[in-house]
Parts: structure tokens; sequence; C-alpha cells
């Protein structure tokens, strides 16, 4: 995190209604701007990028439970998007969706959902081994 600090000394004298002593006030003002480093906004894109992914599976998943009709342009662009985040996991299980009643519950978007949390959480720790923190 990088700092930047300002500090003001303003000093003043204002005479007294009585002709008297003057007075001197002294006010002090310190600003601190605070901005987030280099490695927490590459963490943060990193977030990002995996969370629109898993946006996109479990929009996946959500409609093809609610047998979505896929002539939809809409509903066809998220399951082509998402068909290529979800295209690596295919075949890892031995059943790939479980059908009922027009509803199908695509359980290799369940495990791609699974694997690209767990893909996310091992770059956010070796993003980590490389962060310096302030001693």
């Amino acid at each position: 995190m990088s700092t930047e600090q300002v500090d003001r000394t303003v000093v003043s004298q204002e005479p007294t209604a009585m002709g008297g002593q003057e007075t001197v006030r002294t006010d002090h003002q310190r600003s601190i701007t605070a901005s987030p480093g280099t490695s927490e906004m590459t963490r943060r894109i990193v977030v990002l990028l995996f969370g629109l992914v898993q946006i996109v599976i479990g929009a996946r998943v959500v409609l093809l439970l609610l047998d979505a009709r896929e002539a939809n342009g809409l509903v066809s662009a998220i399951l082509n998007i998402s068909g290529l985040f979800v295209a690596p996991f295919d075949g890892i299980l031995r059943t790939d969706a479980l059908h009922a009643a027009g509803s199908v519950l695509d359980i290799t978007a369940v495990v791609a959902f699974v694997g690209w949390t767990i893909l996310e959480l091992i770059v956010i720790w070796a993003l980590g081994i490389f962060r310096r923190e302030p001693a």
C-alpha cells in the first residue's frame, strides 16, 4: 500500500478586542492518502476474472435446470461462452448430466465451477508468495 502524507501548519495572529495581547493560534492538519499496491491490484484483477468465469458457469447450471429455450439469443450466448470453460472438465466423471422432465443438471459444469475455484485459490496463493508486506 502506498501512502502520501501531507503536513500543513497554519499560524494566525489575531488582535484582542481590548487592544491587549495578540493571540497566536497554530493549526495542524495531516492528510494521508492510501491506495492499493501493485500486488493487491493484481490480486483484485485475478479475483474479478475468475469471478466472471464462475458467474457464467453458474448461469449455465441455472439455465439448464430451468430448461431455458436454447433458441433464445441470450441463453445460447451464455451456453456457448460457458462451454469454453466447462470443456476442459468434460469426461472427468462417468455421468456428465442428469436429466429429469426436461431439466438438466450439468454435473460437468458443477465440477468445472469447483475446478475453476480451486485454480483461483492456487493463483491467489502464488501471488501471495511474491507480495511484500511492510514490517
